[in-house]
């Protein structure tokens, strides 16, 4: 048994408290399964003064996160909230960590370490991708930056399962590096081969069409004014396509009109076969590439109505409702992950900085966000799911049951 487990008679002390002796044989399942997904982390402390077991600190995190806690004295309060019940399964021989405790272990733990583990418990619980999309963006944890040390910002890339709303993995942006640079390190890490990857602008790049080609997937990647010669041109030439209203091209077309949150949005999608589109400034350099689209998106607000043109470059057939899907499905990483985390986790406002602690909690919070989303019997918000979890030690058990592999 690894270290940091309990190996007391748990479910005679679970029924001295009232439970019932099946559920907690099945909440203790649960327990160990978790523990043993994080058992190869290794301790980054030194042998002398440890008065806390590695995972049990570890997995209190994890816990405390799941339910909402974005610092340290926040995941001291869970623990402390709930030491009788974590002491049924954890290792505790000196009561719940402080605070500090849990800084100093994960401003030291190496974060590729525990990026394996998280990888490692996707791996086992997506056995497949299969063929669906999967976007790709980056996001900043604003409040990571210190200027007394002259410390940027944490800058991570990340990939999104859209169909499991789920996080595939992520890479940090070195300093002084961009985007550019970390999109195929990440990819490199992933198992892509049948998937949709799509991009924003910064990632429109020769080299990673072809290592996404190569990998077997295939691409939806936005062209923006970063690539001047060919965005000029391929808006010169839907300009007058449109004006003709697209006669004698062969084209696909798609309308779509939805309506939420005080708006109302009309996006259409044409899509174009390569081959009807003429001679393009290095368009040989793109390899694999089909199709070119624009998306046209009309947004009526309640005070004003706004216009919006995007072009498309994809490896994908001449399809364009699939391709509007694809582009839609693109939000998904903004809406259901870069927003949770600000909006349900506050990571724009935590102030963890140093050592590798904002790494570290960076990949918890994601982690909380993917175990969360795998618990669809509550259909509420996931605000509402991390109260429930941080409130209740038998939901939390129903939480990371459903995030287990069957």
């Amino acid at each position: 048994m690894p270290k940091g487990f309990s190996s007391r008679a748990a479910s005679d002390q679970r029924s001295s408290k009232g439970h019932k002796p099946q559920t907690a044989m099945d909440a203790e399942t649960v327990q160990q399964q978790w523990l043993s997904q994080f058992s190869e982390l290794e301790d980054p402390r030194g042998a002398q003064g440890i008065e806390h077991p590695f995972l049990s600190i570890v997995l209190i995190a994890i816990l405390a996160t799941i339910g909402g806690a974005n610092g340290w004295e926040d995941i001291e309060t869970y623990a402390e909230s709930h030491s009788q019940w974590l002491d049924t399964f954890l290792f505790l021989p000196n009561g719940v960590p402080h605070a500090d405790t849990y800084r100093r272990v994960f401003e030291r733990c190496e974060p590729q370490s525990l990026e394996r583990c998280f990888r490692n418990w996707v791996a086992q619980l997506v056995q497949s991708t299969g063929a669906q999309v999967i976007p790709i963006d980056g996001k900043t944890l604003k409040g990571s930056y210190d200027r007394n040390s002259s410390q940027s910002a944490l800058h991570v890339v990340s990939a999104w399962a859209s169909e499991h709303r789920l996080l595939l993995g992520q890479v940090k942006v070195e300093s002084k590096t961009n985007e550019i640079k970390a999109i195929p390190a990440l990819l490199e890490l992933l198992d892509i081969s049948g998937c949709v990857i799509t991009i924003d602008a910064m990632g429109t790049q020769h080299e990673i069409a072809r290592q996404i080609v190569a990998k077997g997937a295939d691409y939806v990647l936005c062209l923006k004014a970063n690539h001047p010669p060919l965005w000029a041109q391929v808006n010169t030439w839907f300009e007058k396509a449109l004006s003709n209203d697209f006669a004698d091209i062969k084209h696909t077309h798609d309308q779509r009109v939805e309506a939420g949150h005080h708006r109302r949005e009309h996006r259409q999608v044409w899509a174009v076969p390569l081959s009807q589109m003429g001679p393009l400034h290095e368009i040989g350099q793109w390899r694999g590439l089909r199709t070119l689209v624009l998306v046209k998106r009309v947004r009526h607000l309640w005070n004003k109505t706004t216009e919006e043109v995007m072009f498309y470059l994809s490896s994908l057939p001449c399809d364009a409702a699939r391709l509007g899907r694809v582009i839609r499905a693109h939000w998904g990483i903004e809406n259901q992950l870069h927003w949770v985390l600000d909006v349900t986790f506050g990571e724009d406002a935590s102030r963890i900085r140093s050592g590798h602690a904002p790494e570290n909690m960076c990949l918890l919070r994601r982690l909380a966000i993917g175990v969360l989303n795998q618990e669809t019997s509550n259909k509420r918000s996931l605000r509402h799911k991390t109260k429930q979890a941080a409130m209740s030690p038998d939901y939390m058990i129903k939480v990371l049951a459903a995030a287990l592999p069957e």
